[in-house]
């Protein structure tokens, strides 16, 4: 390659790497004068690419918006990092596929030397279970689903659509990705209430709900997801009571599990949940703390039934002991 066209490349590279650049900048990086980026950028114009310019003693440079998507110029780094995300994309319905198609296009245009590179990475690692504290299979989001989310929060556009069985006309306002699930945070202005809502959840319509004019945000809308979501955003929820005081309880547990209140007794109740009653189960024996569980009734079920079987799980006493432990009933 002649050194003009290695130097237009290179120069295409950089104003893909940043938004603007100063002419002296330029030719600062590339050796040259200012006079030869003028030419340059100009080589690039009757290529087909828009670059914007103001012109003057401090003249900059901008790569403007054009009307197809032009080669883009990656170092070793980007292209091998840019492979690698493409091989570990997950959690959104099709985005598989799709990653699959760009990664071949990415993989046939990589030097030999990078390609090796890329292979012998992808052949050295592996990567474990994702998701290793629920027994529920993580849910997916269609990719078309965020992006039509995702515009209406850009236009301030209503959504119209059922969650969980009921109809519902959300304005929405941020999505928040935690805990590998998708949720919108959006105002109901019926009630002018704030809530996160599971994607995965949602089941839109069209056409869709009306322009809207936005509020001032009540708070941190991903605190607000992780407080929300530990008390109404599970699929199994329960309110256990504890035998301690709540700052005790507080202190024990991660916000993102669930909320703790003053119980008039004494004691506490934890509002918890999880996607399953397995997960609620463990959650609530890693607390350290004497609980009794009265709420949803699978719960209880389900606590009674592990109780057997670790008593089951336990030693016969010895001859002579003075052990009354029993299986419970």
């Amino acid at each position: 390659m002649g050194e003009t066209a290695t130097r237009t490349l290179a120069l295409l590279s950089l104003l893909q790497s940043r938004s603007d650049w100063s002419g002296a900048d330029l030719a600062e990086r590339l050796g040259v004068s200012d006079r030869t980026i003028r030419h340059d950028v100009a080589r690039l114009r009757d290529l087909g690419y828009p670059v914007d310019a103001v012109r003057g003693p401090g003249g900059r440079y901008r790569l403007g918006v054009g009307a197809k998507l032009p080669p883009l110029l990656l170092d070793d780094e980007e292209a091998v990092a840019v492979a690698v995300g493409l091989r570990a994309a997950t959690g959104v319905a099709g985005v598989e596929e799709t990653s699959a198609r760009a990664l071949a296009k990415l993989e046939q245009v990589l030097p030999d030397r990078l390609r090796r590179k890329l292979n012998a990475l992808v052949r050295a690692t592996s990567a474990g279970p994702v998701n290793t504290d629920s027994n529920v299979e993580d849910p997916e989001v269609d990719a078309e689903v965020l992006q039509t989310v995702s515009v209406a929060i850009r236009d301030h556009e209503g959504l119209r659509c059922d969650y969980r069985g009921e109809p519902r006309e959300l304005e929405p306002y941020h999505l928040v990705a935690w805990q590998r699930r998708w949720y919108l945070v959006a105002r109901d202005p019926r009630t002018d209430t704030w809530d996160p809502y599971r994607v995965d959840w949602l089941r839109l319509k069209t056409p869709g709900g009306r322009r809207f004019t936005p509020v001032d945000l009540p708070e941190d809308l991903t605190e607000l997801v992780v407080r929300e979501v530990a008390r109404t955003g599970w699929a199994v929820h329960a309110r256990i009571l504890v035998d301690a005081p709540a700052e005790a309880v507080v202190a024990r547990i991660n916000p993102a599990v669930g909320t703790v209140e003053s119980h008039p007794d004494g004691g506490s109740v934890l509002v918890t949940g999880g996607d399953s009653l397995e997960v609620v189960a463990v959650w609530i024996s890693m607390l350290g703390l004497q609980f009794h569980v009265t709420d949803p009734p699978e719960l209880v079920e389900h606590v009674r039934e592990l109780a057997r079987r670790y008593a089951a799980a336990l030693p016969a006493p010895f001859p002579g002991s003075t052990s009354t432990a029993a299986a419970p009933r």
